[in-house]
C-alpha cells in the first residue's frame, strides 16, 4: 500500500520544480526606453523590477493570444 502522504509530497516538489525560474533572457533597451522605466518605477514605486519585467511580458503575450484566438463570428 503506497504512502498517500508521500504520493502528495512529490506532486508537489514536480509543480514547484516547474515553477522554479531557471531560464534567462536579456533585453536592451536604449537611454531614453531605460529612462522610461525608471520613471515609472519611481512613480509607481515598483521595487521589484525583474517581477515588473516578466508580467508585462507575459501580460501582453497572453493579451495577444486571446485577440488572436479563433472565433466562430
Amino acid at each position: 500500500m503506497r504512502n498517500l502522504f508521500f504520493d502528495i509530497t512529490l506532486m508537489e516538489q514536480k509543480r514547484d520544480a516547474d515553477l522554479l525560474r531557471v531560464n534567462k533572457k536579456t533585453i536592451l533597451f536604449n537611454n531614453r526606453e531605460l529612462k522610461a522605466i525608471e520613471n515609472y518605477c519611481r512613480k509607481y514605486r515598483v521595487n521589484n523590477r525583474s517581477k515588473f519585467m516578466r508580467e508585462a511580458v507575459i501580460t501582453f503575450i497572453l493579451k495577444k493570444l486571446d485577440e488572436d484566438y479563433p472565433s466562430l463570428f
